[in-house]
């Protein structure tokens, strides 16, 4: 096999990657950066008219360091452009690049005469969650923009599931023993029993404010958030629960799970885990 050497540098303002197998280089740019930087950052270029490159080598702030592109850690690249990372189609409309950067802009996305991505606008912003602006622009009413909040649990379940990955139909199955599905959070959560048995009360906002990360939120919040209906309607917290010095519901009931070093997902199906088990709950 192999052994390849990846080198990362800023040329005249361009970051590029080079990539040699001690006989042969490759020198290519690394064109978008998908990815709001907690995480990793994840970089994309276009080959030619057709195809687009997700790059091997992906950025992970925690680590300070360049790892394997989640998805990509297993491959055992044969050749130099194996090495470089892994093709997408420009004109498949399920698995092609397009899809990529749908979720990761805002708008209607097209491809040029040569293959150049085309976005309406870089980045996830405000049209995104609440449609198409104009009108409101024009005049600004509630009237005349679209406001998630409005929607049923279901249907918000499906709106972010856009992007997060929507509950499947019916008769298709999950593979709930892949640590990596944690990551799309509808799906998890339609299988909650809190979310289920809510009657709509529980929802993706319950929780998020789309307007600020999920991480300025303290425990207590969070805590906050389960009492609405534990401390009410539904079971009360469990002894076991109120002895935790401090209490903290997310971290029993929706584990993190890593499904590679040093990414981590909460694990939005909510119920009771047990014997160190963070993939399904018992109940």
């Amino acid at each position: 096999m192999p052994v390849y050497r990846f080198e990362f540098s800023l040329r005249g303002g361009e970051l590029r990657a080079r990539i040699s197998d001690r006989v042969d280089v490759m020198d290519l740019p690394l064109e978008w950066a998908f990815g709001a930087g907690r995480q990793a950052v994840t970089f994309v270029s276009r080959v030619d008219k057709d195809w687009y490159v997700e790059h091997y080598a992906t950025w992970y702030p925690a680590l300070r360091a360049w790892g394997a592109t989640p998805g990509q850690s297993e491959i055992q690249p044969a050749t130099l452009p194996q090495a470089a990372g892994r093709i997408y189609s420009v004109s498949d409309p399920q698995a092609g690049i397009a899809g990529c950067f749908e979720c990761h802009s805002t708008g209607a996305v097209t491809f040029g005469e040569a293959g150049e991505a085309q976005l309406t606008e870089p980045g996830v912003h405000c049209e995104t969650c609440h449609g198409p602006g104009t009108a409101h622009a024009g005049d600004p009413t509630r009237k005349t923009i679209r406001n998630p909040g409005k929607l049923s649990a279901r249907q918000l379940n499906e709106l972010c599931g856009t992007c997060h990955r929507s509950p499947p139909p019916n008769g298709q199955t999950v593979d709930w023993n892949s640590a990596w599905n944690v990551r799309h959070q509808p799906i998890y959560l339609n299988e909650s029993a809190c979310f289920r048995k809510s009657r709509g009360a529980l929802t993706c906002l319950t929780c998020h404010d789309p307007h600020e990360p999920a991480e300025k939120k303290t425990s207590a919040f969070y805590n906050s958030r389960c009492m609405e209906c534990h401390g009410n309607s539904a079971p009360a917290p469990k002894p076991v629960c109120l002895a935790q010095m401090p209490a903290n519901c997310v971290d029993c009931h929706m584990p993190l799970v890593s499904p590679q070093a040093p990414l981590r997902f909460t694990n939005h199906w909510i119920g009771v885990y047990a014997g160190g088990a963070k993939l399904k709950p018992v109940r």
